[in-house]
């Protein structure tokens, strides 16, 4: 099993997980047979490691709470929806402006004195 995130998702190391990421719900495959989607209830961290602890899915045969992950596993969170948008049309903006100071003029000629 290989998973890649969704379309929704966006993915970041676990040793960059903050505090901004608790509540959300996170994904991560910890072994080559098993992915695992929850709620993030809390982060501990060493300089090598992250422990992740999620909530709601503890206590049944196979479920785990708690996650041990190299600081370089990859994480999926949630694409933050505003951020992106921001992104988008700080974007646009600046293609705008662009054309607005002659970016998009072809040619490179002044046709001002051509009558």
């Amino acid at each position: 099993m290989d998973y890649t995130g969704s379309q929704s998702e966006k993915v970041v190391p676990a040793g960059e997980l903050g505090r901004s990421h608790i509540g959300q719900t996170i994904t991560f495959q910890p072994n080559e047979f098993t992915v695992v989607f929850g709620k993030l209830a809390g982060i501990a961290r060493t300089e090598a490691m992250v422990y992740l602890s999620l909530q709601g899915v503890g206590n049944g045969t196979h479920l785990k709470d708690e996650y041990d992950l190299p600081a370089t596993h990859d994480v999926y969170v949630p694409v933050d929806v505003i951020s992106n948008a921001e992104t988008t049309i700080k974007d646009l903006f600046g293609k705008v402006q662009e054309n607005l100071r002659g970016g998009g003029h072809r040619g490179g000629e002044d046709r001002t004195d051509k009558l």
